[in-house]
């Protein structure tokens, strides 16, 4: 176990963020990934097969991925021990797989897009979120932005920081492999219902430890009504369509005193969510400015944490 390692690599992440130069020149690890996704895709998901060879596929191209996330990683991982400096290199090498910097970029350029003017706040927040942009107003796109920051911090941030600090460079770089195929076949959809099945499943074992402990962070920023913001959020999680969205966005909404989820369209398709909360549902981007205040502290709650860890342990 990692525990210092993980909390430099959060620490690194938060102020540096991957530089843009370098994704110019190389890319991203998690495109690299998504090409991969893409090609098992087309070369293993055949219409027309029966519900069980289809699960059995996308079994298959979900180890192809996994394998192709962890031989190199281990390989890289028992290199760096050897060499001067090694574990620094394999702290920054973990940071590629985090998104705080991001997170934190993308939710404010909506906040500030509001600020100039609704048309472009749609156009920042439809880079973070799903749901068809253009019938917003302002308080559905700062409800967007708020519920995004509260479900990414746990899957995009907490979540490969906890499987760093658990299993070192191979556990992020398998986390993020799940997540990112979750994210790209791990749909209810005809094409892969049943191809990606395994990968949603996943998905939703690995982020489920990281969902609970985003929650409580969330909670802690607020210590005199910490019971409260728990309680809401252990009422209002199960409702979810996921095992795991509903934690973080629940306690972000009880933080803020706000209420989320409720109907909402994507592709055109109405679609009806359970609330997560039990305050205001009129937002306006003052509200995302606050979320983004207890996003920050609870990241360096964990911050904290993981220094507390690796200091006991």
């Amino acid at each position: 176990m990692v525990f210092g390692r993980a909390a430099l690599a959060l620490l690194i992440e938060r102020f540096a963020g991957y530089p843009q130069e370098l994704f110019g020149r190389i890319s991203h690890p998690v495109v690299w990934l998504g090409k991969l996704i893409a090609r098992l895709d087309q070369s293993l998901n055949l219409a027309g097969v029966s519900a069980q060879e289809g699960r059995l596929r996308g079994a298959v191209a979900l180890l192809i991925l996994l394998a192709a996330a962890f031989i190199p990683t281990v390989i890289i991982a028992r290199l760096l021990e050897h060499l001067p400096f090694g574990w620094l290199a394999e702290i920054l090498l973990a940071t590629t797989l985090i998104a705080q910097k991001s997170m934190r970029d993308h939710v404010l350029a909506v906040y500030d897009g509001l600020g100039r003017s609704l048309a472009d706040g749609r156009a920042a927040v439809s880079r973070i979120v799903g749901r068809d942009p253009a019938a917003l107003d302002e308080s559905g796109v700062s409800k967007a932005a708020l519920e995004s920051l509260a479900e990414n911090a746990s899957d995009g941030i907490v979540a490969p920081v906890i499987w760093y600090a658990l299993l070192g460079l191979p556990g992020i770089a398998l986390y993020k492999a799940i997540n990112t195929a979750d994210s790209m076949i791990g749909h209810r959809t005809e094409k892969h219902q049943y191809f990606g099945w395994a990968a949603a499943r996943l998905d939703d074992l690995v982020n489920l430890p990281a969902s609970r402990l985003t929650g409580l962070l969330f909670a802690a920023t607020d210590p005199r009504n910490f019971g409260r913001i728990v309680e809401v959020m252990r009422r209002d999680a199960p409702r979810h369509q996921s095992p795991n969205a509903g934690w973080p966005e629940a306690a972000m909404a009880a933080r803020l005193g706000l209420r989320f989820g409720g109907p909402r369209s994507y592709a055109g398709e109405l679609v009806e969510l359970p609330y997560m909360g039990e305050g205001r549902s009129d937002m306006d981007r003052g509200d995302i400015k606050r979320g983004l205040t207890v996003f920050s502290t609870a990241m360096w709650l964990l911050f904290g944490g993981l220094i507390a860890l690796h200091l006991i342990l």
